[in-house]
């Protein structure tokens, strides 16, 4: 099991391994998406780059970045991904809507 600690909301939710962040995001109800991104997001596909999530702690535990990230998150740091395209197999702790540096 894999246990998912949103740091900006104070919450935890249990998944299981493999399981992808943005869906269990969106299943608890946290907000993943800037006031534009709520209504112009691909809806899971890796086309839009607009749920971008900051891994602060595990992320070891989650899959490789993919292609798609890779295209998408090019002036973002390492530690920045795609909920919809990351699957956690893991404990990892993530800060929603995170700031461009």
């Amino acid at each position: 099991m894999a246990n998912i600690k949103f740091e900006n909301e104070n919450q935890e939710v249990i998944a299981a391994d493999g399981a992808n962040l943005r869906l269990k995001a969106l299943e608890n109800r946290i907000d993943i998406y800037t006031f534009t991104a709520k209504m112009m997001n691909c809806g899971g596909y890796g086309q839009c780059g607009t749920c971008v999530v900051e891994i602060v702690e595990g992320i070891e535990n989650l899959s490789p970045r993919t292609p798609v990230e890779e295209k998408k998150l090019k002036k973002r740091p390492p530690n920045c991904r795609l909920a919809c395209q990351t699957l956690v197999n893991g404990p990892v702790v993530v800060k929603t809507k995170p700031k461009r540096k």
